[in-house]
């Protein structure tokens, strides 16, 4: 998958309301169609990181520190535009990560005014069983998701 990432929130620009499109009845199914597969999706992953005694939101940190873009360095900052949430959120939650035994904080090498998060080998070890599950998963619900996002195609 492509790593997303878009406009910060506070930059995100409203749907174009210059189009004047009428949605079809086959829009509304397949808009109500796609956002309950997601929600699906969700509803199973926050059950999987419940299961690891995780919160969901400790499972997306981990994910995103795991999977940043090109494998490099993440700093706090980082993490909260992957989580799209505030610094100081954030930090709470790379605080309580850190006291959970999951995450380190690492100095960079190169600058020491930046830290660095770094994941424990708990953490690896917690992340890649959610992340094979998860999977799993996913190849399940992609026939359904590529259904729906074909008939977008029409």
């Amino acid at each position: 998958m492509a790593a997303l990432k878009g406009p910060p929130k506070s930059q995100a620009k409203a749907p174009n309301k210059a189009r004047k499109r009428v949605p079809s009845q086959a829009d509304y199914e397949a808009l109500s169609q796609f956002r309950y597969l997601i929600r699906r999706f969700l509803e199973f992953s926050q059950d999987a990181a419940k299961a690891k005694g995780l919160t969901p939101r400790q499972h997306q940190a981990l994910l995103a520190i795991r999977g940043y873009p090109g494998g490099g360095p993440v700093t706090i900052g980082d993490l909260a535009e992957r989580l799209r949430l505030r610094h100081h959120t954030t930090v709470e939650l790379v605080d309580r990560l850190s006291e959970a035994g999951l995450v380190e904080r690492v100095l960079d090498p190169a600058d020491q005014r930046r830290v660095l998060l770094k994941l424990t080998g708990l953490a690896a070890d917690h992340l890649a069983e959610l992340s094979a599950v998860h999977l799993d998963e996913l190849s399940r619900i992609e026939p359904l998701l590529k259904q729906v996002l074909s008939r977008r195609s029409e």
